[in-house]
């Protein structure tokens, strides 16, 4: 029965490579020479000014607490002192995370503005991909981007495994 089920196996990949067609593509080359990219560009550069202003206003205020403290530590109390030394370590760790959360605040940025022009290569590709034949679009980095749902065998294992699926599933 096993041979049975490796033998059904290995001629359904046979006629599914029979069957198909794959392609390549570099999306990344294709955006890089969309004219909409330098739109984007200028999107991202004016969204990560806006967080180095912000950037710049917790450094000042540090700066200024630090001064504050250099320039009044010896006519504070101790209590005073460990207050202010308190305060200034709670702004560098304010400081650093918000650079970690600016850093990937403007990588999601990017992205949000980078999707119409994903959007855009991905319709065209499907287009092409159809109307060409190809079951499969690989892109040059070896990710899977289109594939002909006709190949796709999901829901025949579902089916053989006896799992009913709920309608919209």
């Amino acid at each position: 029965m096993k041979f049975l089920k490796i033998a059904i196996f290995l001629v359904s990949v046979t006629a599914f490579a029979q069957n198909s067609k794959v392609g390549t593509i570099d999306v990344d080359f294709i955006l890089s020479k969309m004219p909409e990219l330098e739109g984007v560009q200028q999107q991202v550069d004016a969204y990560g000014k806006e967080l180095d202003a912000d950037l710049k206003k917790k450094l000042d205020a540090y700066t200024a607490e630090i001064n504050n403290f250099k320039e009044n530590q010896n006519t504070m109390t101790l209590n005073q002192r460990k207050t202010a030394q308190d305060s200034i370590i709670a702004m560098e760790t304010d400081i650093n995370q918000y650079q970690q959360t600016a850093n990937q605040m403007l990588a999601l940025k990017r992205e949000e503005f980078l999707q119409p022009l994903y959007n855009k290569i991905g319709d065209e590709l499907e287009k092409i991909a159809e109307a060409e034949g190809y079951t499969q679009i690989i892109q040059r980095n070896g990710n899977l981007i289109y594939i002909d749902n006709r190949y796709d065998v999901t829901l025949a294992v579902i089916a053989a495994l006896g799992i009913e699926l709920k309608e919209g599933e």
